[in-house]
This record gives C-alpha cells, sequence and structure tokens, in this order.
C-alpha cells in the first residue's frame, strides 16, 4: 500500500517543529498496571480506572507500566523487528491485505525514513503464522514465538484500559459485547536515522483510526503528542522495557461522545539510531454505537453509528486523509 503524503503537512510540520520550545509544560501521566492494581472490585482498581480516564480525557493517552512486559520480552520481540526489516524490500512489499491500511507501507519520498508491515489477528498463532509465511516460506519459529509473546500482552493492556473505561462511564455491561468484537492489527516499523541534512520527520502528523492502540518503542524517542493548548510535546518515560503508550482512537472519541478525544501524533528523529516501534490497534467487527447512557442534555449525540472497516475504507482515499477529522465528516452528527 502507498500513502501519498501531501505538502501541506510537511509544510505545517516545518512550521510547528521550527516553534517548539524545549521547555515544555506537558507530560504524559505514568500508570502502574500491577497484579495489585488490577483487580476489579478493589480499591486500587478504582483508583487506577480514576487516573486512566482522566489521562485519557486531557491527554488522549498515557505510559503503562505492565510489568509483564518483562526485559526478555522487550529484547525478543526488538531482536524479531531487527531481522524483519533486514529482509529484502521485494520480500517485505509482498506484506498484502484485503483490508484498507493493513499492509506495508513505505518508500514514500517525502517521509523517507519510514517503512512499516501489519500483521492481521496479531494476538492469535494463526495470525502471526499466516504473515511470518509470507516472509520466511521455510518458516521462522523464533521470530513467531517472540512476536506473539508480546501482541498477546499489548492486547491483554488494551482490554485492561477499555474495561477500565467502560466500567468509570457506566456501561460496564456493554464490555463482554465490545470485546468480542475486537480484531488486533499489529503494525511493526522502522524508521531509519536521518543523514545530514536530511528531514527528521518520521511521520506526519496524525490520529489513529482504531478505538484503541498500544505503542511500544526500543528505547529510542521520537514519538510526540499535541495537547489541548496546541503544543507538542515528546514522550520521555519509555525508558523501562515495560512502558507501553496507551492511545485513544478516532473509534473511541465517537463511543464515548466526545469525553476521550484521539490525540494528535507524530515521530521526529532527532538521534543517530534507528528507532522500531510496534503499535497495535483494535478494530470493531460490529457497528461502533455511542451507548445511549453517554448522551443527556449536556452531552448531545455527535456521532451516527459506523461500521468501522467501512470508515478505514474512508479514510484510505487520499482526498479523505487531508481532512481536519475524518471521523466527524464520515459519521458526524
Amino acid at each position: 500500500m502507498h500513502i501519498k503524503v501531501c505538502i501541506h503537512e510537511q509544510q505545517q510540520y516545518n512550521l510547528r517543529h521550527t516553534f517548539m520550545g524545549s521547555l515544555t509544560l506537558h507530560k504524559l501521566p505514568v500508570i502502574e498496571f500491577t497484579d495489585k492494581n488490577l483487580k476489579p472490585g478493589t480499591e486500587s482498581w478504582s483508583k487506577t480506572c480514576n487516573k486512566v480516564v482522566s489521562a485519557l480525557e486531557e491527554y488522549g493517552c498515557f505510559v503503562a507500566i505492565y510489568d509483564k512486559i518483562t526485559q526478555e520480552v522487550h529484547n525478543g520481540v526488538f531482536h524479531a523487528l531487527e531481522e524483519l526489516f533486514d529482509l529484502p524490500i521485494h520480500t517485505k512489499v509482498q506484506n498484502k491485505s484485503t483490508k484498507p491500511l493493513f499492509g506495508y507501507v513505505g518508500q514514500i519520498p517525502l517521509i523517507p525514513l519510514y517503512e512499516s508491515m501489519g500483521i492481521d489477528d496479531a494476538n492469535t498463532l494463526e495470525g502471526i503464522h499466516n504473515f511470518t509465511q509470507v516472509m520466511w516460506p521455510n518458516g521462522n519459529a523464533k521470530f513467531s514465538e517472540n512476536l506473539l509473546v508480546y501482541t498477546k500482552l499489548a492486547a491483554e493492556v488494551e482490554k485492561i484500559a477499555v474495561q477500565m473505561v467502560f466500567e468509570s462511564y457506566g456501561v460496564g455491561k456493554y464490555h463482554e459485547s465490545h470485546i468480542s468484537s475486537a480484531n488486533y492489527l499489529c503494525r511493526v516499523m522502522k524508521y531509519r536515522e536521518p543523514q545530514i541534512n536530511e528531514n527528521k520527520m518520521g511521520f506526519v502528523s496524525h490520529t489513529d483510526k482504531s478505538f484503541m492502540s498500544t505503542i511500544h518503542q526500543n528505547q529510542v524517542d521520537g514519538l510526540e503528542i499535541e495537547a489541548k493548548d496546541g503544543e507538542w510535546f515528546g514522550v520521555h518515560d519509555l525508558i523501562s522495557p515495560s512502558s507501553i503508550v496507551v492511545m485513544a482512537g478516532d473509534a473511541i472519541m465517537a463511543w464515548s461522545n466526545n469525553r476521550i478525544k484521539s490525540p494528535h501524533h507524530r515521530v521526529t528523529m532527532e538521534g543517530k539510531e534507528a528507532r522500531y516501534s510496534i503499535a497495535q490497534f483494535s478494530f470493531m467487527e460490529k457497528i461502533v454505537k455511542t451507548p445511549e447512557e453517554l448522551v443527556d442534555d449536556e452531552h448531545p449525540l455527535q456521532y451516527k453509528p459506523f461500521d468501522h472497516l467501512k470508515f478505514l475504507e474512508f479514510y484510505s482515499k487520499e482526498e479523505n486523509r487531508r481532512l481536519e477529522s475524518a471521523i466527524r465528516t464520515y459519521c458526524g452528527v
């Protein structure tokens, strides 16, 4: 799949990056996801729920410390990514999908530092196996093992965060149906280090089109978030192998009736090392609909029910990528 990045986005990036000060007032909340905090019904669970929802409402994302993502898991998955991206380009471009935005992305002149591949049903053995067989027709058991261990844990983190949101908003009765509808796309990414005088933009400003996303990186900084006041700030709390960013997508923004906003984010490459990251996105196979409990006089309905994959098809068209809010254009009331 080929993505065209418009000149306007490039100019907008240059302007924002030129005037970005070194001093920032913003810092993503860091929230521990440990056994003591993750038992529903306990006081610590309630406190963690409040922290998660507060962070999502303020920034659209937060850093979770999930101790099941150990140093061994971290090392294993990024070793796998390095091995994967060392494959020849004619192999990597075989990563294709009938679903929009799910295949290979790379070789784009305006973002030359970036390339990525997508893995559908990423938290399942079948999904990982199907991807691995395309990259390595003779198989690569170690790659599959390392990736699957991580993708299952990333799905756990996302499910916990979603459950906390549902419970906090008093719509926990819909959670089980929601989880049964979730499909996970894992996008593995490499941002090579910029050459002298080369543009440092790794990826342009965008919002995720998912319900919720998780992002894990190889401890090379680059991720930047736009706060509500328009200030861009870097995410620098990812030094622990257990750190994982949990980020709201456009779908949860619509589902929550704008209580949670999907944040604009981008990647800027400042260092001299390649950045590897692994993002996992949840997409709904059922219709996404705002619960009636989240609609009242103070919060009138903002979005009509929508088919998540059809929204992706809408966004995959070049002219729709330039919209200020694709989700609002697609299904806004």
